[in-house]
């Protein structure tokens, strides 16, 4: 019997009765008896707040050893702790799919981007038979906000955007503002959505800044929907950023703050990393650092290459003052000391190219800045990723004549500062190797953490696979096995609760990693990993995470039980067959 009707019937039944006077007392007593069971629990339950932020490399924010300014992410650190081995899937969808569910992104459908391959681990489209963490923690009695990057679904053009199956709120989420594709201008986003309204910045009437910049929109929107939650039922909520996925385009009064950085060039800003983690205790000294990717002397155009690193900072230093503004609401309204708030990146630095070309499009070279196209109206919408003009008519131009930063440039910072970013690890996006998948984890929550366990640092491996089994286990929820009258299939992560208190983390199989074609499993130590159609290379994380010194040969055995294990378990979650993902 629902807990209201029957204090209600009890009420009337004491008012009714011989011992009327007695009656409010008896009614007292029903209350509290019946609100024991339910109140501390319900009280105990904390808030659960995901941040991710988007193609950024292990060791960009000031607390794992860089020197972009990120006070607030580092404040969460010092009062929290940090992993130091903590993994993602090594690409933006495939990560977002196994950070939502708590599967291998294959078995939730997204084993590489938005394109249906025809097997079922290359739908391109959120399964059915995977359930978000918002399915799992609503029915249990959490408010469920999503804002930012969702790219768990088509939302590239106007045909994939008419369906919205699997927008965030037919996936569990009772409120969304952010963008369905994945990437775009961070002043005009392509892929617009309010809860399930495509919108543009120039039609939304919900929210006209003065200064329209996606990462402000994001972080502004969280804010927001936290000063809305009424706080009798916890809450959980994703805020994926796209800071500081290409394009490189920041605010001037950010850009401001590291004029001159980078002039120095690669090699001592990695060195100065290198050394930071050292003293950080994040970086064992046996790791020797990867190889440089980028020579300084050999750059023809040594301004425009630093001018890139300066306003990729200035992305993250915004996306920071943004998560500040988070926290202080939370603090505001007395929330944050029963919050577990997560930080972690989707993948590592990013080497692609995107309009670095010599022969990128810069159709207006003799007409910067004016107007050469029609002006778009409101309700048009900007469905490339890279769009062909700004909303004013502007042409959108790319480059090396096209300064990064402003809302009419489209340009990546590169190779060579990716391979700073992933200071000290080697490979990027895309790659398998400890460049490619690690990340970040920050983790704050004061009602969880001991005092006595506040910065340290967390040295057992973790996944975001885990990410869903430490909310189930923290809020109380039940994981389903049926969900819609779909199947639902068992998580593969385990909690991560007992690290907040010094336990140890009791994973019972190794962890695994596929994406076009790039390969790894690791157990223990020991990591077994390949690029597409190569051999494999085994290496002990312990003494050389960077991975330079490959013992295939010397332990032969080794290779043949764990790649063994990497096969059978290729197998079952529906990674097979292999390079699937190039098939039309």
């Amino acid at each position: 019997m629902n807990s209201m009707i029957l204090i209600e019937r009890l009420g009337r039944t004491a008012a009714c009765s011989p011992l009327r006077p007695f009656g409010g007392l008896f009614l007292c007593l029903t209350l509290l008896l019946t609100a024991v069971p339910v109140a501390p629990r319900t009280a105990a339950r904390p808030n659960i707040l995901i941040i991710m932020s988007d193609d950024m490399g292990w060791s960009d924010i000031g607390c794992y050893g860089g020197e972009i300014s990120t006070p607030n992410l580092d404040g969460l650190a010092a009062n929290g702790l940090r992993f130091g081995q903590f993994y993602n899937m090594g690409r933006c969808c495939p990560t977002r799919a196994s950070l939502l569910t708590g599967l291998y992104p294959h078995q939730a459908g997204v084993g590489h981007m938005m394109e249906d391959r025809n097997q079922p681990g290359y739908r391109g489209d959120l399964s059915r038979n995977a359930a978000t963490i918002a399915e799992v923690l609503q029915p249990a009695g959490y408010a469920t906000y999503a804002v930012g990057k969702w790219h768990v679904t088509p939302g590239q053009n106007a045909q994939a955007l008419a369906r919205n199956h699997n927008w965030p709120l037919q996936r569990g989420f009772q409120r969304f503002y952010g963008t369905i594709h994945g990437a775009g201008s961070f002043f005009d986003p392509s892929s617009l959505v309010r809860d399930n309204r495509l919108i543009t910045v120039a039609n939304d009437t919900d929210y006209q800044p003065e200064q329209y910049y996606y990462t402000d929109a994001i972080s502004d929107h969280a804010t927001r929907f936290i000063r809305e939650h009424r706080t009798e039922k916890p809450f959980f909520m994703y805020v994926a950023y796209t800071a500081a996925h290409w394009p490189m385009h920041a605010l001037e009064k950010d850009i401001d703050k590291y004029r001159g950085r980078y002039d120095q060039g690669y090699g001592p800003v990695r060195q100065a990393r290198y050394e930071k983690g050292r003293r950080l205790g994040l970086i064992d000294p046996r790791w020797t650092i990867s190889p440089p990717a980028g020579d300084w002397a050999g750059v023809s155009d040594k301004a425009w290459e630093s001018h890139g690193m300066e306003v990729y900072a200035a992305m993250i230093d915004n996306m920071d003052q943004g998560i500040g503004r988070i926290v202080a609401e939370l603090k505001r309204k007395g929330q944050l000391d029963n919050t577990l708030i997560f930080f972690l990146q989707d993948n590592g630095g990013c080497a692609e190219v995107t309009g670095r070309e010599p022969s990128a499009r810069n159709p207006y070279r003799t007409r910067p800045g004016k107007p050469v196209y029609p002006l778009m109206s409101k309700d048009d919408q900007q469905y490339n990723s890279t769009p062909q003009q700004t909303r004013d008519g502007r042409a959108v131009i790319m480059g090396t004549g096209a300064i990064p930063g402003p809302e009419d440039t489209y340009i990546a910072y590169g190779k060579a500062w990716a391979n700073v970013s992933n200071t000290p690890f080697r490979e990027y996006k895309h790659w398998m190797h400890e460049g490619g998948i690690s990340t970040p984890l920050i983790i704050h929550w004061p009602q969880g953490i001991p005092r006595a366990r506040r910065n340290r640092i967390v040295n057992a491996p973790g996944h975001l696979i885990d990410l869903m089994a430490t909310a189930v286990d923290v809020s109380g929820a039940r994981y389903p096995t049926e969900l819609g009258g779909q199947r639902i299939q068992p998580m593969e992560g385990i909690s991560l609760r007992p690290a907040l208190t010094g336990g140890r983390l009791q994973r019972p199989q190794p962890l695994f990693w596929e994406h076009e074609g790039n390969r790894a499993i690791r157990a223990g130590r020991w990591k077994l990993v390949a690029m597409e159609n190569r051999q494999w290379e085994l290496y002990d994380i312990d003494t050389d995470r960077t991975e330079q010194h490959d013992l295939s040969a010397k332990h032969p055995a080794i290779v043949s039980d764990l790649a063994a294990q990497w096969d059978a378990w290729a197998a079952r979650a529906n990674v097979l067959p292999l390079g699937a993902w190039r098939a039309r």
